[in-house]
C-alpha cells in the first residue's frame, strides 16, 4: 500500500501537501506551495522537484495549477529572514501558503520534521516530497515559482547569473558578490555574504 493509500484510508477528507524552495542560498526569499490535489484527476509523474528535470516540473506545474482542487504560494521576504531565521521564515512562508487555499484542508501534510503554526490538524512528515503526491505536487510548485523569481533577478542585476545558480553560494556566486558586492536581496545573516560585509 502505497503513503498516498495509507493517507486515503485514514482521511476521506480534504488533504493539503505543503514544501518550500530556497532554504539554503544566499539570496531571495523562501517560496513555500500548499497543494490540495484532485483525487478524480490524479497527475501523472509527481515526484521530489529535487529529482526532476526543468522541463518536467514547468510541464508538471502548469498541470497542478490546471487540476489541482485548490493550490496556494507564498513567500518569507529577505528581510524576514535575516529578522526570524530561516526555519522560523521557512514556516511562516509555510503557514502563509495553508492560509491562502480556497478550500480549508481537514488535514495538512508538511515535508520535513517541523510543522507551521496551524490551526488545522497537521503532520510532519521526513522526506514527505518522494512519499505524498501533494507534497510533490507543492514542491514543484515552490521550486519553479523560485527559480522564475531567481531569472527575474538575473535580468534586473545582469552581473550575477541568479538564472544559474539560483542564489546558492556556488563559487560563480561568491566570485560574483566578491566582485560586485551585496545586494538588497542578499541575506545578511548567511556566510560568506556576512563574512564579507564584515570585512568591509
Amino acid at each position: 500500500m502505497t503513503n498516498d493509500s495509507l493517507i486515503d484510508a485514514q482521511w476521506s477528507g480534504i488533504v493539503a501537501g505543503v514544501d518550500e524552495a530556497g532554504r539554503g542560498p544566499l539570496a531571495g526569499p523562501v517560496v513555500a506551495a500548499a497543494v490540495i490535489l484532485d483525487p478524480n484527476n490524479p497527475i501523472e509523474g509527481l515526484a521530489d522537484s529535487k529529482k526532476l528535470s526543468e522541463a518536467q516540473r514547468n510541464r508538471l506545474a502548469v498541470l497542478i495549477k490546471q487540476y489541482a482542487l485548490s493550490y496556494s504560494i507564498a513567500q518569507a521576504s529577505v528581510v524576514e529572514i535575516d529578522d526570524l531565521n530561516i526555519l522560523q521564515a521557512t514556516l511562516l512562508a509555510m503557514q502563509r501558503a495553508v492560509n491562502g487555499l480556497s478550500l480549508l484542508p481537514e488535514l495538512v501534510l508538511v515535508d520535513g520534521n517541523r510543522l507551521p503554526n496551524l490551526t488545522i490538524p497537521a503532520q510532519a512528515i521526513v522526506k514527505g516530497d518522494s512519499k505524498i503526491k501533494a507534497i510533490s505536487a507543492a514542491s514543484i510548485l515552490a521550486k519553479v515559482t523560485r527559480d522564475n523569481m531567481m531569472a527575474e533577478y538575473h535580468k534586473q542585476y545582469p552581473d550575477y547569473a541568479f538564472h544559474i545558480h539560483k542564489g546558492y553560494g556556488t563559487k560563480q556566486h561568491i566570485a560574483e558578490i566578491e566582485k560586485f558586492g551585496c545586494l538588497d536581496i542578499h541575506r545578511r545573516t548567511f556566510n560568506p555574504v556576512k563574512t564579507l560585509l564584515t570585512a568591509k
